[in-house]
């Protein structure tokens, strides 16, 4: 994982995480009272937000990450290169990094399996003076996914 910040990302990185902050508003979040915000950039340079989604039995809250992810493959996009993710409290900004869950490492795995190449994953504190960079297998070291249990993942890929 590399520690940096803001000035220091590339276009591309700073692109995608602004998205992920400009989508932050968006949050539905009437409990935790925490915003997040994430982006995702296709392998055909697509971008496409996803925010959190709380609900009233909260496990069905779902998350910002896997809200973006989803999003992009209803809208046919199967191959990612980089996620980015960045949350809020409802009155303060957030020191330290937001990073994804552990059921958000989990889908982003599944896809950078499906992608063929480790996703990259942009965790910013909402003053983007604090940003991680690593990829979805630094986060995830010994993960579990459709290879273990021998699944195809070639008909799923976009064309």
């Amino acid at each position: 994982m590399r520690q940096t910040n803001y000035d220091k990302l590339d276009d591309e990185q700073r692109d995608i995480l602004d998205q992920a902050f400009e989508a932050l508003s968006n949050a539905y979040n009437p409990y935790s009272k925490f915003s997040v915000g994430a982006a995702v950039l296709t392998s055909c340079g697509e971008v496409i937000t996803g925010v959190n989604v709380e609900n009233a039995s909260y496990g069905l809250t779902v998350c910002a990450e896997r809200v973006a992810i989803f999003r992009a493959v209803a809208e046919g996009y199967r191959g990612f290169d980089k996620l980015a993710v960045i949350g809020k409290g409802e009155n303060h900004d957030v020191e330290d990094v937001t990073g994804p869950c552990g059921a958000c490492r989990q889908v982003i795995y599944e896809f950078s399996q499906l992608s063929e190449s480790p996703i990259e994953v942009i965790m910013s504190n909402t003053k983007m003076d604090k940003v991680d960079v690593a990829t979805i297998d630094e986060l995830v070291p010994i993960a579990f996914g459709p290879r273990d249990v021998g699944v195809n993942l070639v008909p799923y890929r976009n064309s």
